[in-house]
């Protein structure tokens, strides 16, 4: 069995691999939804309508989350590194 499916979250690297994937699919769904309302007006009642607008709001609202998660990653790679650096120097 592969150690990283094993582990998805195993290391800060593959959770910022998880949340880009996520961000792409959240990017996808958002223009699938966006493009549903431009291309097909007619055929939405107006409640449709409002709900595909929710969804559109929801989905940039999760993306902004990912994105802010995506930079606490990148700080905690970033005091990781610098933790990893000190010891070295401390044990030389």
């Amino acid at each position: 069995m592969n150690c990283e499916a094993a582990a998805p979250f195993a290391s800060i690297e593959s959770a910022q691999e998880y949340l880009r994937l996520l961000t792409q699919m959240v990017l996808e769904s958002q223009e699938i939804v966006a493009e549903d309302i431009r291309t097909q007006p007619e055929l939405i009642s107006s409640r449709q309508r409002d709900a595909l607008n929710l969804i559109v709001y929801k989905l940039e609202k999760l993306r902004g989350n990912l994105e802010r998660s995506n930079r606490a990653l990148n700080d905690l790679r970033t005091l990781r590194r610098l933790i990893q650096r000190e010891r070295t120097q401390m044990a030389a």
